[in-house]
């Protein structure tokens, strides 16, 4: 059974690399900083969302002293459309302050630090360390890629940190960061939440809970996953 996984999981790997050979993190960010803050922005929103306030709130506090010394009703204004914004508001400015106090301005580079900051978690920590700093601490499980890897039978809890240790086992350090990005977006995208789209999915072969036949080559579906993930899902077929 256990090989079984395992082979299941190396053909996931190989196809989804097809989908997407160099998977992004959709937050829109200049910097580790930036990105630190929109991905604390993106709990319980999206990242469309996020995108959307980000500009605005870097455009008037540029660094992580002035969004520190930033008055917490001005804040609370900017990101008021992520949700929870009074929460977000206070955690961005005080991890801001610690980056500034502890770290001098800069992002921590290990997630033992991160996860210290306020509104991190290991999540937030995973993304950071992957996208801005290449460092595989471990494999990012939203709802997206929690949601995938238990319909393709790679872990059968629902506990993020245990989702992510099963993941983790199954392959190498290497693929940790780019093989999170692709969960997450082929959730987001392809295997939905509610009706996902079986018959184009590249992986409904391997998949368990398929609930339709993929249409075609599954190296045609994972092209066609390709073009829709890059459109952000404006492309679909």
């Amino acid at each position: 059974m256990k090989e079984d996984v395992q082979e299941r999981a190396s053909e996931v790997r190989k196809r989804l690399a097809r989908a997407m050979p160099e998977p992004q993190c959709e937050l829109t960010h200049q910097s580790p900083w930036q990105l630190l803050v929109a991905t604390i922005l993106s709990a319980q929103s999206t990242d469309r969302m996020v995108n959307r306030v980000t500009p605005q709130l870097f455009a008037r506090y540029p660094t992580p002293e002035k969004l520190a010394a930033a008055e917490q009703s001005e804040v609370e204004a900017l990101v008021k459309a992520t949700g929870f914004f009074r929460n977000k508001a206070k955690s961005i400015r005080e991890a801001s302050r610690l980056i500034v106090e502890r770290h001098a301005g800069q992002v921590p580079r290990t997630l033992e630090q991160l996860v210290e900051l306020p509104g991190v978690a290991r999540k937030t920590a995973n993304v950071v360390l992957g996208t801005a700093y290449g460092i595989a601490s471990g494999i990012t499980i939203d709802t997206h890629a929690g949601r995938v890897a238990r319909r393709l039978g790679l872990t059968k809890h629902s506990d993020p940190v245990k989702v992510e240790r099963d993941l983790c086992g199954l392959w190498p350090k290497t693929s940790w960061v780019d093989m999170g990005h692709r969960f997450v977006l082929h959730g987001r995208y392809v295997c939905v939440a509610i009706k996902p789209r079986c018959a184009s999915c590249p992986l409904s072969e391997l998949c368990p809970a398929s609930e339709a036949e993929g249409q075609g080559r599954w190296t045609q579906r994972a092209d066609q996953e390709g073009v829709v993930v890059s459109s952000r899902g404006e492309l679909r077929d």
